[in-house]
């Protein structure tokens, strides 16, 4: 083919609007659900194996997902597992799609938080035996059949729980052996015993933007796999 005509052929698909592809949709477009409210957090890592990853937030706005923010993100110190099958003291973070009840925290709520938002006091425990009516569940004070040695006393977690969002995984109907306090909620050190962690300031920010009336979910996941974000 003589250059010239190369050149025509080649403007040829210009005009034909021949190009890049597309952008692909949004990852919430992509899930299988996403809980039926307009605003969703999704916490995923790359791999089950991963201990970080990235938590976005995003708003549903005239038919289309929109991201609004997202910061680093700290899993298990045992990466992630399947929700259904998790089984507690594993230290693994459960995947799934998930709703998120209320908000608590050491500290006072940040300004702007319109998210139920329950203070926490020295009385103040989460609930983690498996042998107790009140198992995943906050107890205030602790429940007499509750063991302090099967429990969270939050107070003691300091800037890790100044500020936190309940996952309501294994909460609704708690299967006993599942695990317990599933939370999302500032960092540590490191990983995480099965939470969801991020930076202080991205933990404010969510709080701020979290709205009740746009019931939020959580969908917990990996990049692709059996336990992919997209699938739930």
């Amino acid at each position: 083919m003589r250059p010239g005509a190369v050149a025509l052929a080649v403007s040829s698909l210009v005009v034909l609007g021949a190009g890049p592809p597309a952008p692909s949709p949004a990852l919430p477009a992509r899930m299988t659900d996403t809980g039926g409210g307009t605003q969703l957090i999704t916490a995923v890592a790359p791999r089950t194996a991963s201990t970080t990853g990235t938590v976005t937030w995003w708003d549903l706005r005239d038919g289309r997902w929109v991201k609004t923010g997202s910061a680093p993100a700290r899993f298990g110190a045992n990466g992630l597992v399947e929700g259904a099958l998790r089984k507690q003291g594993t230290n693994t973070t459960p995947t799934g799609l998930y709703g998120l009840p209320y908000a608590f925290g050491i500290k006072a709520a940040p300004r702007g938080t319109s998210y139920k938002y329950r203070r926490v006091h020295r009385g103040s425990w989460w609930c983690q035996d498996n042998d107790s009516r009140s198992y995943n569940r906050w107890t205030e004070p602790r429940a007499a059949d509750c063991r302090a040695a099967e429990s969270e006393h939050l107070i003691t977690y300091g800037e890790r729980y100044a500020h936190a969002l309940v996952i309501g995984f294994n909460y609704e109907r708690p299967v006993r052996g599942r695990g317990a306090g599933i939370f999302l909620h500032v960092n540590g050190r490191g990983a995480t015993a099965g939470c969801v962690s991020v930076p202080k300031r991205a933990m404010r920010t969510i709080l701020r933007w979290a709205d009740p009336a746009k019931r939020p979910h959580i969908a917990v996941g990996t990049a692709s796999g059996t336990t992919a974000v997209t699938r739930y």
